[in-house]
């Protein structure tokens, strides 16, 4: 007897459309705990809830949560002593920064000269933008009040940032827009959305990568240059589209993309430039300056063995250490037997930056996650990477905890919180290995499986290659496009579903 879905009131779009739970036996696992495989009420094209419109939800859903587990600080502990709010893993520099960088006093960021070490604001100018208009949002009242509710309008903006990161994840793969799930449901997403303001580069980085995945090459240059405003990591996303236009013959592409972001960039950037040059270039002498701080393997190293390591070292260190990865990623770019999908580029290189820089604080885990949901779509190795971040987040604050509780010594001890860096290296070195992985062995990649190419590639997808090395000239039979397996059928019999 058919089952609902063979039945013919299903549109042709919705036989093309990727269910996790038919090919990964997590998503099939999890999806008993809401009563089994997806049915009549999640139809595409019916009157019922959209794969997006239901991961909007899910999204909402989970930041709400997110801002749940904030309310011990919200309610007293970023007022009542330090150690409160890292014994409940609650912290965000979001209310302290309210009055240490003036805007309690209506100081205007870049412009006027903060009192204290910090003289002008340390962030990009989008981001100063945006803290700016939460400040002009903020109603009066108490000190304590007004950073409450300063959090409160934050929390609001970033809300809607989340739900765009998302939304923009299950449209990029056309055909699997569940996996905008992946992002929903990741709980370091949710335990790190509050803790400062990265979700602004990470929402217009998403939407830019959607645009590329439809062919809107200079919208997509002008979201990364408006990203980049925000924060810096998105800018090394023109690295693979370099590489994987070089591979493909794309100049044409690659110049307008560079060139939409450089606009974009400078159109943002330029006025505080010029006009308050010595705020604007804050952001870059403090990221120059900073020595090695919390969750970086240097920090490791210096706690281990005692010994101090210069800045300028530091710097020359790891910019060098990224160049010569950058360098391997691009070789791997050329080499492999297929081109491979911009996703896993992009991934590899923000997670190359992350690893080797001298600070890792909690929230950049928010930089990789909706990569990594496009790179490696396999619920089993995104929570096992998930469980190593909030690891590594439940780590920090009880190491903190542990630094200001004095001859107490409650928290995680130093041993302790290597350990947790160590988990969120590895965790991250893991999910990289399996995205490299993929690109050597195109038939174990899950987004290709079905014969597809690159669904986020754009004008890349499915393009010719017109500059190739070694292996890549002659590739092996596997690098040709797969046909899709057999789905997994929950509570039937069935053999194991591949990587």
């Amino acid at each position: 007897m058919p089952s609902a879905e063979d039945t013919s009131v299903h549109q042709p779009e919705e036989r093309s459309v990727v269910r996790p739970t038919h090919q990964d036996e997590v998503a099939a696992a999890g999806s008993e705990l809401i009563g089994g495989r997806s049915g009549l009420w999640t139809r595409l094209g019916s009157t019922a809830l959209t794969p997006v419109g239901a991961i909007a939800l899910v999204a909402l859903g989970m930041f709400a949560l997110g801002m749940v587990q904030k309310l011990p600080c919200y309610n007293w502990a970023w007022f009542r002593g330090a150690g409160s709010q890292y014994t409940h893993a609650c912290y965000s520099d979001i209310p302290h920064l309210f009055a240490a960088r003036g805007f309690s006093d209506g100081l205007v960021p870049y412009f006027d000269r903060l009192p204290g070490d910090m003289q002008f604001l340390e962030y990009p100018v989008l981001t100063g933008v945006f803290m700016q208009v939460a400040a002009w949002l903020t109603p009066g009242g108490s000190i304590q009040h007004r950073e409450q509710m300063y959090w409160m309008v934050n929390a609001g903006m970033l809300m809607i940032c989340a739900v765009i990161i998302a939304v923009c994840v299950a449209r990029t793969h056309r055909r699997r827009p569940w996996d905008g799930l992946l992002v929903a449901l990741a709980p370091a997403f949710a335990l790190t959305a509050t803790i400062n303001w990265d979700l602004l580069a990470v929402a217009l980085t998403a939407a830019a990568m959607l645009m590329w995945s439809r062919g809107r090459v200079l919208a997509f240059g002008i979201l990364i240059g408006l990203a980049t405003a925000a924060k810096l990591y998105p800018v090394f996303l023109l690295g693979p589209v370099f590489v994987l236009c070089w591979r493909a013959g794309k100049w044409r592409e690659f110049g307008m993309a560079t060139l939409g972001a450089a606009v974009s960039w400078l159109v943002v950037n330029l006025p505080v430039m010029a006009l308050a040059p010595e705020g604007w270039k804050k952001f870059y002498t403090f990221s120059e300056e900073r020595g090695i701080d919390f969750g970086s393997f240097w920090l490791i190293i210096t706690q281990r063995t005692g010994e101090s390591i210069e800045v300028s070292t530091v710097n020359t260190a790891s910019t060098l250490t990224t160049v010569l990865l950058c360098a391997a990623i691009g070789a791997l770019t050329l080499m492999a037997p297929r081109r491979p999908r911009f996703a896993q580029l992009a991934f590899l290189v923000v997670a190359t930056f992350i690893l080797v820089n001298k600070v890792y604080s909690p929230q950049y885990v928010l930089w990789l996650i909706p990569l990594a949901a496009l790179a490696r779509p396999r619920w089993r190795d995104f929570l096992i990477w998930q469980a190593c971040e909030v690891m590594y987040f439940l780590g920090i604050w009880m190491y903190l905890a542990y630094t200001t509780s004095g001859d107490k010594h409650q928290g995680l001890p130093t041993e302790g919180y290597q350990l947790a860096i160590a988990l969120h290296l590895l965790g991250t070195l893991y999910l990289c290995a399996l995205v490299v992985r993929d690109i050597l062995m195109p038939e174990r990649d899950v987004v290709r499986r079905d014969g597809s190419d690159d669904p986020s590639g754009g004008v890349l997808d499915g393009a010719p290659d017109a500059f190739v090395l070694g292996r890549a000239a002659h590739p092996e039979p596997h690098a040709h496009p797969a046909v899709e397996g057999p789905r997994v059928e929950w509570g039937a019999a069935r053999g194991p579903v591949a990587d």
